[in-house]
This record gives C-alpha cells, sequence and structure tokens, in this order.
C-alpha cells in the first residue's frame, strides 16, 4: 500500500462534490471517462468495479461519492483483514453523511470520515462499537502509541471487556500506551507481567517475547535495533528469517525491532529494504568512518576485507540504539549476521 487517498464519483453532482474534497484533503481524483475530461488532473474509468480492483491496496484510503451498495460489491473480492485492508468512506452526493465503512480504527476509516464531513457540511456515520460508547479502542490506542499489534484477534476481547465495564490488566512498565487519562479507571495497573491473570483480558507492553495468554493483548513498542550485516544479493525473507532466530535466541519480540542499521554499502541492497517494510522498520546506515569509531566485542578481520570496518551489525546496532552495549551479540548465518541492542 503506497498511500494516499483515491476519491471516485460516478454522478455530475457527485463529481463537484468531489473535486472540493480533493482540493481540501489532497488525493487523486477518479471520474468516469465522460466526466474527467471536464475536471482538471482527474483520472477517467470506464467501470468502477475494475478500478477499484487496481486501486484498492494501491491507495491507503478511498472515499467514494456513490451508494453503499454499488461500493460494497465493488470492494467486497479485495477484503484482506482489517489489519491490511485500506480505509473506505462513502459519502452521499448531497454531502449529508460521510459512513466509515471499512478499516474504521486500523485503517482511519473513522477520522477520514469526521474530515470528510466537516469539509461537506454534513455528519459522520461511525458504527464501531467503542466509539459509539465514548471508550478508547485497543487498536487505536496502539497505533497512536507506536505499539505494533502482535495478536490482533486479542483486541476483540480487550475491547469487550472495557465495553461491558469489566477492568482491563495492563503491564506497561515504561507507560508507552498513551491512555487518556479520563480512561485511566478502566484498566488495573501491574507491576509485573506474572501478576496477569491469563483467564482475564489484558494488555501486556513488553519488547520481551512471550507472557500473553489466549486473552491477552501483545503490543510491542520499537525499542529494539537490529544491526545487520549481509552478502550482495541476499533476499529479505533471508534477513527476516535470520533475525527472528536471532530474536528467539534472546527472548526478544520480532514486532519490536524497530529499526535495521547497517554500513553505508549496503544502502543499495533491496533485501534489507524489503525486510524493513516487513517488519515495519526504519533502515539506518552509517558512514565506514563512524563505524569504526565504536568499540565492539566481537570484531572481526572478514568485514574489514570486504568494507573496511571490524564491525558492521554490532557496530551498527549499538550506533543506532545509542548505548554501548548489545542486547544480544554477533550472530551468523551463512547469508547475514545480526547483533540487536536496546535503544537508550
Amino acid at each position: 500500500m503506497s498511500g494516499g487517498t483515491a476519491v471516485y464519483a460516478l454522478t455530475p453532482q457527485g463529481a463537484a462534490l468531489a473535486v472540493r474534497l480533493v482540493r481540501a484533503l489532497g488525493g487523486e481524483l477518479f471520474l468516469p471517462a465522460r466526466m474527467a475530461a471536464d475536471a482538471p488532473g482527474a483520472h477517467g474509468f470506464a467501470s468502477l468495479t475494475e478500478l477499484v480492483g487496481e486501486n484498492f491496496h494501491v491507495y491507503a484510503a478511498h472515499v467514494f461519492v456513490a451508494a453503499c451498495g454499488i461500493v460494497v460489491r465493488a470492494v467486497a473480492p479485495h477484503l484482506r483483514g482489517k489489519d491490511a485492508d485500506p480505509a473506505v468512506v462513502v459519502l452521499d452526493q448531497g454531502g449529508r453523511h460521510a459512513v466509515s465503512l471499512l478499516s474504521g480504527h486500523l485503517g482511519g476509516a473513522n477520522d477520514l470520515a469526521r474530515e470528510v464531513a466537516l469539509v461537506c457540511g454534513g455528519e459522520a456515520v461511525i458504527t464501531t462499537a467503542t466509539d459509539c460508547a465514548g471508550l478508547p479502542s485497543l487498536d487505536v490506542l496502539a497505533r497512536d502509541s507506536g505499539l505494533a499489534i502482535e495478536n490482533l484477534a486479542a483486541v476483540k476481547a480487550v475491547n469487550a471487556a472495557l465495553l461491558e465495564g469489566r477492568p482491563v490488566q495492563l503491564f506497561d512498565p515504561q507507560g508507552r500506551l498513551a491512555v487518556p487519562g479520563e480512561h485511566a479507571g478502566l484498566f488495573e495497573w501491574l507491576a509485573a507481567p506474572h501478576l496477569l491473570d491469563l483467564e482475564r483480558p489484558s494488555v501486556l507492553v513488553d519488547w520481551r517475547a512471550g507472557g500473553a495468554g489466549p486473552n491477552s493483548l501483545a503490543l510491542r513498542p520499537k525499542a529494539v535495533v537490529a544491526g545487520v550485516g549481509c552478502r550482495k544479493g541476499t533476499q529479505g525473507a533471508e534477513i527476516v528469517k535470520a533475525l527472528a532466530q536471532a530474536c528467539a535466541a534472546r527472548g526478544v519480540a520480532l514486532g519490536s525491532v524497530g529499526a535495521l542499521a547497517s554500513i553505508e554499502a549496503k544502502r543499495g541492497e533491496p533485501g534489507l529494504a524489503e525486510a524493513a517494510r516487513e517488519l515495519g522498520a526504519e533502515l539506518i546506515f552509517f558512514q565506514a568512518g563512524e563505524l569504526a569509531g565504536v568499540a565492539v566485542p566481537n570484531p572481526s578481520p572478514m568485514p574489514l576485507k570486504h568494507v573496511g570496518v571490524e564491525s558492521v551489525c554490532e557496530a551498527a546496532a549499538m550506533l543506532a540504539a545509542g548505548t554501548a552495549k548489545l542486547l544480544a551479540p554477533k550472530r551468523k548465518t551463512p547469508t547475514v549476521t545480526v547483533a540487536l541492542a536496546l535503544r537508550a
């Protein structure tokens, strides 16, 4: 999904409203071919069904000025899941009702519906239960707090407990989950993960793997940096596998890897970019001189021979994490070296 918003309309009145939305919110405008010529910058189409098939997982959000039934039939074949589907908002051509149809929470359709309604002077139609009850939704809180959701299915149990007025256990030693003050009383704050009653709904915010039961929502802070060295042409899947093995050996949740760090000479490696995308991690590169200045526990003549420094993965991990010690020292596979550091 590349991002951005696609705005569609099917009628002349709807097209005029769609133009207003694009001007106010940005995005790409799509109109039937017979109308597109009269709207500068609009993309013409012959079949909405075919166009949605091409666009659906390209754009992060879709706004349709059309009937809900038409939109449901167009998007239904392309749905993958709440953690993968883009936001979909449907608007009547009078601009009276902006309906959050799909991915209200993680995709941001609820917020988008509110923005659209504001532009049109209409009303946002939100049907997600927590929003209707004025309660926080854990998937939204996690997203807004920069936390990766490890087991999305557990959101249902936690949100259900909130809706029923049952307290939710919360282990969050660093206070990373941004719970609004007015909702703090909904949570039972625990000092250690072993105090969790695994039979009750709970939220576990920790970079360490494990600890979550079937009713426990595991939220992973992006607190770990992985220093990575790799052979030229190494595939992203190989890098992710090596990272997963290194994390498992040290008891680190893979979802807590927030950055991959390496030497500048590896910037053009597609495998590193693929691995970073899959993990939702940023990519950081350092010049050889920067890495050479880091004292590492396991220097090696091999990287010195190939890239001019005695360490890539350990030095990069420590430098990117802003720490002088490693969480896990260098670990090697035939094509990848990995070291882990915890951000200071």
